[in-house]
């Protein structure tokens, strides 16, 4: 099986990929599966047939609905956030917009789902196979994927509804809730 984003696997059109050494772009939608073959045999992106390089840069500030930097803190600065033109970010890396271009996206209405949730599939599986081994449970792929599934949704529609009923940013939301659940806990274990 190749891999690749799984945005792409649920049906998205994904119209840029990048690494740290920069990317391509077709407007039309990449070929995933033949772009990560592509990039397994070459090591690269550059010179997939079908789509043109891109910088890092121009990667960032591209019309699109949806952006997901994953790799590399820092990259949405003040200075380009201004040039970013999606609707939505993913923080799928750890801190890849800077506090200042967070604040000029947020007041732009870019809607920004913080690195808390969007990385936390990683920590939420590996509770899951701690519990199981506890219990000696083997569960199938497909459940722990719907587990996953459950409690991201009911963690974004927590933050949700706190970012709309306080009016708020998710940022803000996020965070909000996870320093109550950490100062719930430090109740909890008597520290307090």
């Amino acid at each position: 099986m190749v891999r690749g984003p799984i945005i792409h696997e649920i049906g998205y059109c994904v119209i840029a990929v990048s690494s740290v050494d920069g990317g391509v772009y077709n407007s039309d939608g990449l070929n995933i599966p033949r772009l990560f073959k592509y990039q397994d045999k070459t090591g690269m992106f550059e010179g997939f047939p079908g789509a043109e390089p891109i910088s890092n840069n121009e990667f960032l500030e591209l019309e699109c609905e949806m952006l997901i930097p994953a790799a590399i803190d820092n990259v949405i600065t003040d200075e380009n956030s201004k040039n970013i033109k999606a609707h939505l970010i993913l923080k799928a890396a750890n801190h890849p917009i800077t506090p200042e271009a967070d604040r000029i996206l947020s007041e732009g209405d870019v809607t920004i789902l913080q690195d808390i949730l969007v990385n936390a599939g990683g920590v939420i599986v590996s509770y899951s196979e701690w519990t199981q081994n506890l219990q000696e449970f083997c569960w199938e792929e497909s459940r722990v994927n719907e587990e996953l599934k459950k409690t991201i949704l009911q963690a974004y529609n927590e933050i949700w509804t706190r970012s709309i009923k306080e009016k708020t940013t998710h940022c803000q939301a996020s965070f909000e809730i996870g320093v109550q659940r950490v100062a719930r806990a430090v109740e909890l274990l008597g520290f307090v």
